[in-house]
């Protein structure tokens, strides 16, 4: 049966510039202040090697191409970055964006997704995505989607952990770095976020989270 959407107004852009949470906090993307933390995290020694493989962008040899390429981000409304603050510290150690944001049809997606190794396998990571789909879902958006390289195994098994639903592969969809791209369709409607959003809930949780790492996995908070 069709769903009635009589009174649809369509919904705000994301305008937000602070996303508070237990490990990390959200700041929309300033290279004045982010950017030499930014650097360490992508470039500087320990950086993840894989980290750009599956980017339209990097890895970035000189600093001034990676400040302009910051600087680019920032100026954007779509996609809209923030940069990823772990809280313990203060160091800025990722990005992400809400992007392809149409708020007429209230779809909205999370790319850009580029978080440096102190965040990865960490509930750091989790949070960061946690918070802009909180966020994406509060403005009233009906479909949040994330969408991947089909070869890029660990992209496809963090939506499928952060609880979206595969929905199908786009062949021959782009041609990045002078490479095909099938991309692999992902989302989570907003008729499902509450069970979602709890389950993220449940596992960033001070009963869930000790200092000796996790008591229950992500896919069995959401039940």
């Amino acid at each position: 049966m069709p769903i009635s959407l009589a009174d649809w107004k369509g919904v705000p852009p994301p305008s937000t510039t602070l996303l508070e949470g237990r490990f990390i906090r959200l700041e929309k993307l300033d290279p004045a202040r982010h950017a030499d933390d930014l650097w360490q995290a992508f470039q500087g020694p320990g950086a993840d090697p894989k980290l750009w493989d599956y980017l339209p962008y990097g890895p970035f040899t000189e600093r001034s191409a990676f400040n302009d390429w910051l600087n680019n981000h920032a100026a954007n409304s779509d996609p809209y970055f923030f940069s990823v603050i772990d809280r313990a510290s203060g160091q800025v150690q990722g990005i992400l964006s809400l992007m392809s944001i149409v708020p007429a049809q209230g779809r909205i997606e999370i790319g850009h997704v580029t978080f440096g190794a102190p965040m990865q396998r960490s509930p750091k990571s989790t949070e960061a995505v946690y918070l802009l789909a909180k966020e994406a879902f509060a403005l009233g958006y009906r479909r949040l989607e994330w969408k991947c390289n089909n070869a890029n195994a660990r992209s496809r098994y963090a939506a499928e952990r952060l609880g979206f639903s595969f929905e199908g592969v786009f062949r021959q969809h782009m041609v990045v770095k002078g490479q095909n791209r099938d991309t692999a369709w992902y989302s989570i409607l907003d008729s499902e976020w509450p069970k979602v959003g709890a389950g993220f809930e449940r596992w960033l949780s001070e009963d869930n989270q000790s200092g000796s790492g996790q008591v229950k996995g992500l896919v069995e908070c959401r039940g």
